[in-house]
């Protein structure tokens, strides 16, 4: 089924994501991670590409056991930074192949040796190319904050736009730990004719790594109340895991009590996180 007729029945929906091992000897423990978050029965589950798409493969493969064990409805990502256009089209193949509908189109990092193929520049680009491949549903990334290389709101607004007229029919934000960014960022983007849905990234922050890793990588702005959960329980494990999760469900229940009907969970390949957010929403979606 594709993601823009789930999105459009109008109702709150459920979605998680799992990433591909980058080494074929954890494919096995990810792919049992991802088929138990399957079984939570989510609107639609996404798969990540990885670093320099070096795990394409694995990415069609993942998508491919959700979609035929498990009935869910896969979303395989694709960046274009690291692709030839040869690459992005043996890729689609795979996918068509699989009947595999939903791509959700990236530019992707740029790697840390700083190579990259020279036929894609932008997510706009491998959009189109998409668009002119089959007759697949395409997600995009948006950035309710702002994309750290853009030079302000206003800009990356516009390159969002793009990504719209080329054919992308819906957008998942990247994770915000204050609903009210995404409330006055749907503002702007309607303001500007984006109509598409959108749907909310939510990032459960079970450990102080993640918190870390995610400050130094996106700079989210983390909320005085976000700070104080951590700053009281970021020693113990396990607190900070039910306080992270707490919070995360928290989020969820006041974007849907506001009319934003897309939640997507970044769920780490955490099936017991999965499940208790899922459990924890169980009489609202």
């Amino acid at each position: 089924m594709k993601i823009k007729d789930i999105l459009g029945q109008g109702k709150p929906t459920l979605s998680f994501e799992v990433f591909p091992p980058k080494t074929e000897d954890k494919y096995e423990s990810v792919e049992k991670a991802a088929l138990e978050i399957a079984k939570l029965s989510p609107a639609f589950m996404s798969v990540t590409y990885g670093a320099g798409g070096g795990t394409s493969r694995y990415t069609v493969d993942i998508a491919a056991a959700l979609q035929e064990q498990c009935h869910v409805t896969p979303l395989a990502h694709l960046t274009c930074v690291s692709s030839t256009k040869d690459k992005v089209h043996h890729v689609l193949s795979e996918l068509q192949e699989k009947r595999i509908e939903n791509v959700l189109a990236l530019r992707g990092d740029i790697p840390a040796d700083g190579t990259i193929a020279k036929d894609y520049r932008y997510a706009s680009e491998l959009i189109y190319e998409i668009k002119q491949s089959g007759d697949f549903c395409i997600g995009a990334a948006c950035y309710p904050e702002g994309h750290v290389e853009s030079v302000n709101k206003t800009a990356d607004i516009q390159h969002l736009k793009e990504k719209v007229e080329a054919g992308c029919d819906f957008v998942t934000t990247q994770m915000f730990f204050d609903n009210n960014i995404l409330y006055n960022y749907l503002y702007r983007i309607r303001e500007k004719g984006i109509t598409v849905p959108v749907v909310a990234g939510i990032m459960p922050v079970t450990n102080v790594a993640q918190i870390k890793r995610i400050c130094s990588m996106s700079g989210t702005y983390l909320p005085s109340r976000f700070k104080a959960i951590v700053d009281r329980f970021g020693e113990n494990p396990a607190a900070m895991k039910q306080a992270g999760i707490a919070y995360a469900t928290e989020q969820i229940i006041d974007l849907i009590a506001n009319g934003v009907n897309g939640i997507h969970v970044y769920s780490m390949n955490k099936p017991e996180v999965a499940a208790r957010i899922k459990e924890s929403l169980s009489e609202i979606i």
